[in-house]
């Protein structure tokens, strides 16, 4: 779609070029930019010309560009041991979108963008990876991914700031993970994906409460059984436990969970049916892959 409210176009070569003026919106890939129209838009910022690298191994883990490309990021050869990369090819995958579209999309403007069905937020809250948000004062502050959406094209990114990068954690890399998704069609949008990634080793029973049902959103240290739901919700719902707990702690967080994201691609109640019936079987496929020790009927943390 034309954008025609657009009046200037720049390509800034260093972060001190970068800052934004009023009615200038960063542009990475632009597929969802030019899919609507964008009145208030009177300026666009190319972030591609900053150069940032699509990938880089650093000693904590991994981080990703936030220009990285869909098609980038498949093309990434992980390590041996990081056992959660499946998960990778999964959630971009479930964007159902043509390899035009692979290679001009960025991990930052899945992110940013804060649609539900963003299957990269999917991944990377499941990874449990951090934002790196350049802010306007030439400085940089760190949010959870799961913190940084709040609700359908809604974040906690203030005027100006950019998604610099994405830092994933080795530790989490290094867990296995699991994937369910539906949609109302064959090639439809996502109506709820739940992902999961869970400890390889043994831990001790969870008996505590811990945090609330539902409210769990930051990073963990080595978390027995992380659950998170998306597309069928307005922001990101993370459940934690100290090691996999059973099918029906899991389920009875999930029916005791009220907001539930309602549009044309599926209703609130059957998002919740099919959400709580993925839970069970992720839960099930942790417990197959070497999570048989003590189970938890412990809350979520």
């Amino acid at each position: 779609m034309d954008l025609v409210s657009v009046r200037t176009v720049r390509t800034p070569s260093h972060r001190d070029d970068l800052a934004l003026a009023p009615g200038e919106q960063p542009l990475a890939g632009g597929t969802w930019l030019y899919s609507e129209e964008q009145p208030d838009t009177t300026g666009l910022v190319d972030l591609t010309g900053l150069g940032w690298p699509d990938a880089e191994r650093t000693p904590d883990g991994l981080r990703l560009g936030a220009t990285c490309t869909l098609a980038a990021l498949l093309r990434l050869t992980p390590e041996p041991d990081w056992r959660a990369w499946p998960l990778v090819d999964r959630c971009v995958n479930a964007l159902l979108a043509s390899f035009k579209v692979w290679n001009a999309a960025t991990v930052g403007g899945n992110v940013a963008t804060a649609l539900p069905a963003g299957a990269v937020t999917a991944l990377l809250v499941t990874l449990d990876a951090t934002a790196v948000v350049w802010t306007t004062d030439g400085g940089e502050r760190r949010v959870p991914v799961a913190e940084l959406v709040t609700g359908p094209r809604t974040t906690t990114l203030a005027p100006g700031e950019v998604v610099r990068a994405f830092d994933v954690p080795i530790a989490a890399l290094r867990q296995e993970t699991g994937y369910r998704r539906v949609s109302l069609s064959p090639h439809g949008r996502t109506g709820t994906l739940v992902t999961a990634r869970w400890s390889s080793t043994d831990r001790d029973t969870d008996t505590g409460a811990g945090t609330a049902p539902g409210t769990g959103t930051g990073t963990g240290t080595d978390p027995g059984f992380v659950l998170v739901v998306t597309g069928g919700v307005p922001r990101p719902l993370v459940l934690r436990w100290d090691t996999v707990p059973t099918a029906a702690a899991v389920d009875a967080v999930l029916a005791g969970h009220d907001d539930w994201y309602d549009d044309p691609h599926g209703s609130p109640s059957w998002r919740r049916g099919v959400s709580r019936r993925f839970a069970a079987e992720l839960v099930a496929e942790a417990g197959a892959t070497g999570r048989s020790g003590n189970r938890s009927t412990g809350g979520a943390r």
